[in-house]
């Protein structure tokens, strides 16, 4: 097999072990799941798929972001307990999740659960010279690690316009550089707190992420991913905080889905351009669904129109005709060998389906029921 690196740069042989360790960042839930969320679930999904048939085991970690400003903010907005918002939206991911045949996650912790870890990180940073306390927050040093933007590759230019785009606070005039990132911070009166040697508080939103995949993975994981958005500062601040801590590498592979886009502009929240799952779901077969999304190969951003659910519900439809042998799941293989290719994999059972052969292995390979 082999896959788009983002850190390298390029598509590199990806040859794992027998036990295939992967972390995929999960979702802030404050919520329903959009379709740019059921996207980049979808391809770590088939890359299971096809994992597990090459006779790997896969231990594929998704986090729950349940510390996090958005979901405070939708709290005060909603006049709901964190919380209580937090389970609800949990409870209607997880079975979006189900309905769209996910393989269940290894482990699914949640930010909540993880402040023993992020105290205990937090002490091995600031240990190994990396980190610094300032007015009652403790910040990581980028100063202090050469390799910061490692998997990005941006200019600190670049990492200062997008870190202030995406809530990095650049004006702080606690931090020694504006790119270094929180560890630890004071709450607000409304928000949970936790005691630490740094005062009552709560973690940043990088150091969770380090901090559930070590515990639950171990110091080194085999695959770590999400989309492209998250590449910086989530993935780069993870990545040298992490290898900041143990001295160990982080991420032996990062892999990054693009961008679900309407009107163009990729489907955000804040801007309100959504397609829900739950909505599609209600009028769609899941496996259509499916097909909708597996028909953009996973690195490329791609833009909703109301004519491709019905394009994949007619796919789906014709791939439930051939009754012939089938003789195309070698090459449909091949196909997510090479990067996960799944539109090509499309195309090829759709030539298969025209000549009467049955594709059921195929479609399955990809999760789709027929």
């Amino acid at each position: 097999m082999r896959l788009y690196d983002t850190a390298k740069g390029t598509i590199v042989p990806f040859e794992p072990g027998e036990i295939v360790t992967m972390y995929t960042c999960g979702i802030t839930p404050y919520d329903s799941a959009h379709l740019g969320h059921a996207a980049t679930y979808l391809v770590y999904d088939v890359l299971q798929r096809r994992l597990r048939d090459l006779g790997h085991q896969t231990q594929c970690v998704r986090n729950i972001t349940d510390i996090d400003e958005p979901l405070f903010e939708k709290a005060r907005e909603t006049g709901m307990d964190w919380q209580a918002l937090g389970d609800r939206e949990v409870e209607h991911f997880s079975k979006t999740m189900e309905a769209l045949n996910l393989i269940p996650a290894f482990s699914e912790p949640r930010a909540t659960e993880s402040i023993p870890d992020v105290l205990g990180f937090i002490g091995m940073v600031l240990d190994g010279g990396h980190a610094y306390e300032a007015g009652g927050s403790v910040y990581f040093d980028v100063e202090s690690w050469p390799a910061f933007g490692e998997v990005s590759h941006l200019s600190p230019q670049e990492m200062l316009t997008i870190a202030a785009e995406r809530g990095g606070n650049v004006d702080d005039p606690n931090k020694r550089n504006p790119l270094d990132f929180v560890l630890w911070q004071p709450s607000q009166p409304d928000e949970p707190a936790w005691q630490s040697l740094w005062g009552n508080g709560r973690p940043g939103w990088h150091i969770e992420c380090s901090a559930l995949a070590m515990r639950e993975l171990g110091t080194t994981i085999d695959l770590h991913g999400g989309g492209t958005d998250l590449i910086f500062p989530h993935h780069e601040c993870e990545s040298a905080q992490s290898q900041a801590a143990t001295g160990e590498p982080f991420v032996r592979h990062w892999m990054h889905v693009g961008m679900v886009c309407m009107d163009g502009e990729k489907m955000s929240k804040s801007l309100g351009n959504l397609v829900f799952v739950r909505d599609l779901l209600e009028e769609w077969e899941a496996s259509a669904v499916r097909l909708c999304v597996l028909a953009h190969h996973y690195r490329d951003s791609w833009e909703w129109n109301d004519a491709l659910m019905p394009a994949a519900a007619e796919r789906l439809q014709s791939w439930r005709k051939g009754n012939g042998a089938e003789t195309v799941l070698d090459k449909v293989r091949a196909c997510l060998d090479e990067d996960l290719d799944t539109p090509k994999a499309l195309t090829i059972i759709d030539e298969a389906v025209k000549r009467g052969e049955r594709v059921t292995q195929s479609a399955e390979l990809l999760g789709v029921v027929l």
